[in-house]
């Protein structure tokens, strides 16, 4: 059995397969990581090729989306805008001057002077927000990244925290700890090895 597992472990094509996989992971972390820390240190002002992610704030979406969610925005035009659509918009009026906020459109209205005129609502909300310009839509969501959702909230947990960034780093450490050993080990019975001859 044991040798078994070492001539898998030895498979040239296995350990081929496994670094591929590993790579490809390592990258979609590293740029999704770049995405979120850009978006963070930007203010959501940059977008990459029209793509912006945000953070769900409060339940006003519920049962859409709940507080936590990732979502995916990408620019639109506003004659594509249409009822039905969640758009997500940089508040002016009242109590949502200054915050991005995400709600579904209940009415666009084309004005005479070639504007928008767009009403949107929480679906959990009783009340319309103020009305908004095309101006001030940052984009219509695209979908929820369910993964990254998940982890967020995970990562609100301290004791899930702890776990996902220690248990990681300690595997980490303890294989390349014992790839060190390893190494060593082999270079003293080659020492061993060439003293008997």
């Amino acid at each position: 059995m044991l040798e078994k597992l070492k001539k898998i472990k030895e498979n040239k094509v296995l350990k081929f397969i496994v670094n591929v996989l590993y790579t490809l992971m390592f990258i979609v972390v590293v740029l999704l990581l770049l995405v979120v820390v850009m978006q963070r240190v930007s203010d959501n002002t940059i977008t990459l090729g029209g793509f912006r992610m945000f953070t769900v704030a409060t339940g006003s979406m519920v049962p859409v989306y709940d507080v936590g969610d990732i979502l995916i925005a990408k620019e639109i035009k506003p004659e594509k805008i249409k009822v039905g659509d969640d758009l997500v918009y940089l508040g002016k009026k009242g109590t949502f001057a200054g915050k991005i906020v995400t709600h579904r459109v209940n009415s666009i209205e084309k004005q005479e002077d070639g504007n928008y005129k767009i009403i949107t609502q929480g679906v959990a909300n009783n009340a319309a927000d103020p009305e908004i310009s095309q101006t001030q839509v940052l984009g219509k969501v695209m979908c929820e990244i369910h993964i990254l959702s998940f982890m967020q909230k995970m990562m609100k947990n301290v004791y899930v925290f702890y776990f996902v960034i220690f248990i990681p780093v300690g595997i980490l450490v303890y294989k390349n700890v014992k790839s060190i050993i390893n190494v060593d080990n082999e270079e003293e019975n080659d020492e061993e090895d060439n003293k008997d001859n």
